[in-house]
């Protein structure tokens, strides 16, 4: 006799299928690929861990690098460091690094980042809601928004993010005034 699933174990069999065949994409991808942005600029409104939401609006004027984690995801994981390089080499006056989790619970992130600790912003995408509006099926994706607020690349996969060529990119992309210091 079949029984129908419980909804809460219907929402628990959704998020692992999706979680599986993200990490299916993941297994096929290109590592470090960039290509210019195509597409539209969806909006994001997600709570931080302190439950305080957070949106691209409040950091106009400045570089932001969105990107789109989990922390099963051990691309993510490997690439989280050069990250953080990147956000301390900028500074928060001219970059500002959003770590978008997808679909875990705070617990979970918190016991992640003891171990695997940041300084940037974690959002909380519980429902998958923004991750599915930015069009990321691989984990990670990041996309690199100019200060006007408009995206500008799309890096899909692991990418080391203390390069040279992230660098310039960043640094051609800050407004004439931001560009001559950098903290190192």
């Amino acid at each position: 006799m079949h029984r129908p699933l419980l909804p809460h174990a219907r929402a628990l069999a959704a998020r692992l299928s999706g979680a599986l065949l993200l990490a299916c994409f993941a297994l096929g991808a290109h590592a470090g690929e960039i290509r210019p942005w195509k597409g539209k600029t969806p909006a994001l409104g997600l709570p931080d861990l302190e439950g305080r939401e957070t949106t691209l609006a409040q950091f106009k004027g400045k570089v932001v690098v969105l990107n789109f984690w989990a922390t099963w995801c051990e691309p993510c994981r490997a690439e989280m460091p050069s990250m953080q390089k990147l956000a301390d080499k900028f500074g928060p006056d001219r970059l500002v690094v959003l770590g978008v989790n997808y679909q875990e619970g705070e617990p979970r992130i918190r016991r992640f980042l003891t171990q695997n600790p940041v300084q940037f912003t974690i959002l909380m995408d519980r429902e998958g809601t923004a991750t599915k509006a930015w069009i990321t099926r691989v984990f990670p994706t990041s996309i690199i928004i100019g200060p006007d607020g408009r995206p500008r690349h799309l890096v899909v996969g692991e990418y080391d993010w203390a390069s040279p060529t992230i660098d310039q990119m960043i640094t051609r992309l800050l407004p004439a005034e931001a560009k001559g210091t950098t903290n190192k």
